[in-house]
């Protein structure tokens, strides 16, 4: 049959949504053809949101390459406006399996009618993977000086953060690449500023998927990092290339942003 999917954005990290009943075997070989931005529809990933039984929700990310992720802050917000379009409803509860764990969304109206605010519970942050290399500062520092310290984290997906002055000269491509080379199953590698008291900065390099224009776990790891820091407090504005999300760490660590419908995008048969 042909595939129905819906195209959504977190801060301009695109996404596919496929409501569907069952996880297709060749999801990772449709992930690469439909996230191609030249030949297929263009999204950084795919997403399966997979009804049940019981009327729940599990959550299957697939990354552009085709690669699978666990977990996606930008995506959750995404998937779970995609079930409140198909349910008919402004506002949703919801509780979405993944393979890091079940993450609540809140899904509130916005002033524009495609989208929609988000409150996701990202779950615990954990210590991250060790790199290869004891040099990370030299890795990075060949391409962009300043790097003050940096810290790796795993939110059901790896991150490493690194503090910088500022993204002068910083090529974060090349610099992300060479960085996530270093692990042994990759990682996101972001590089964070601290803009104002409450406000960080964040350019990132996604895992799969390359320079993407927001990243939401990684905002959230990155404020939960530089708020152990004593760089800024419980509640703090990221501000990325695709624009700004909330992380608030006072309790159950959550992310705020909006999500927005695109399009509705039926694929023919192969």
């Amino acid at each position: 049959m042909a595939d129905r999917l819906s195209k959504h954005h977190g801060l301009g990290n695109d996404f596919l949504i496929a409501l569907t009943d069952r996880l297709p075997l060749d999801a990772g070989t449709k992930a690469i053809s439909w996230c191609d931005r030249r030949t297929g529809i263009g999204a950084d990933g795919l997403i399966y949101g997979i009804r049940t039984i019981n009327d729940s929700i599990t959550m299957r990310l697939l990354n552009s390459d085709g690669s699978p992720a666990a977990v996606s802050g930008n995506g959750l917000r995404c998937l779970a406006q995609a079930i409140a379009i198909e349910r008919g409803v402004p506002h949703l509860e919801i509780d979405i399996s993944t393979p890091a764990g079940v993450r609540h969304c809140s899904v509130h109206a916005a002033a524009e009618p495609s989208t929609v605010v988000v409150t996701v519970d990202m779950g615990v942050i954990c210590p991250g993977p060790d790199p290869d290399t004891d040099d990370l500062e030299g890795v990075v520092g060949e391409a962009l000086a300043g790097v003050k310290r940096w810290e790796t984290a795993d939110i059901g997906n790896p991150h490493i953060v690194f503090e910088v002055d500022d993204f002068d000269g910083l090529d974060v491509a090349s610099t992300g690449r060479a960085v996530e080379a270093h692990f042994e199953d990759g990682a996101n590698v972001h590089f964070v500023k601290v803009a104002a008291p409450n406000q960080l900065e964040l350019r990132v390099w996604e895992r799969g998927a390359g320079i993407t224009r927001a990243c939401g776990s990684g905002a959230t790891v990155a404020a939960s990092i530089f708020h152990r820091w004593g760089a800024v407090g419980p509640k703090v504005m990221v501000s990325m290339p695709g624009g700004d999300a909330v992380v608030d760490v006072s309790g159950p660590t959550t992310l705020t942003g909006p999500a927005t419908h695109i399009a509705d995008v039926v694929m023919p048969d192969a």
